[in-house]
């Protein structure tokens, strides 16, 4: 429930400053009333819902609110592939290598559950790799927002295909230790990601 509720928000099913009537989706979850005041209570929580006294529960997840996430996250995840491509192991590269390719099967295919799935578990690989637990724990707290949104952007076989290239590169760029051109792309990747997402949000 609360995950379905947070996915549709941050698609823009939900939109900003819409009311969200319990009854109507409770019954269209086929739920108790219970269970979806907690799963507000969790969204509100996230900064994505925002409930006033006797006048009902409203949609806050805005464009501004996005664009601070994807700012964050490219703050965070930039350093990290920095650090991946400093102290990242023979391994962790391989690792990186491979999802590349699986990545690329999977684009082919046009299977965006996969794609986004691989999508994760590459970034989960350079945050493995960058040995950065303080800033990987940091970053895990976007995650929620990081999914939903990349369901929406990957769903234009455009964008897919965009945003392949730019894992790639990123890849190629840790694996040769190439710091700074890790730490520019990650960025440049993470600030379109988000843009785009923007665009089919809002």
């Amino acid at each position: 429930m609360h995950d379905q509720l947070r996915s549709a928000i941050i698609a823009g099913k939900l939109r900003t400053g819409e009311k969200l009537n319990e009854r109507q989706l409770a019954a269209q979850f086929g739920i108790s009333t219970s269970p979806l005041k907690e799963a507000l209570r969790q969204l509100e929580g996230e900064g994505l819902v925002h409930t006033e006294a006797r006048r009902g529960t409203y949609v806050t997840f805005s464009a501004r609110q996005a664009e601070e996430m994807t700012l964050a996250r490219a703050a965070l995840e930039s350093i990290i592939a920095r650090q991946a491509a400093k102290h990242g192991s023979d391994a962790d590269f391989s690792f990186l290598s491979n999802a590349i390719v699986q990545m690329q099967q999977a684009v082919d295919a046009g299977d965006i559950d996969a794609l986004v799935e691989l999508n994760e578990s590459f970034h989960d690989g350079i945050h493995s790799a960058s040995g950065c637990t303080y800033l990987c724990r940091l970053q895990n707290a976007q995650r929620m927002y990081d999914h939903a949104a990349r369901i929406t952007v990957l769903s234009s076989p455009e964008v897919r295909e965009q945003s392949f290239c730019e894992h790639r590169d990123i890849m190629a760029a840790i694996t040769s230790r190439n710091e700074d051109l890790a730490e520019r792309l990650m960025r440049e990747h993470i600030l379109k990601a988000g843009q785009t997402h923007i665009e089919l949000v809002f």
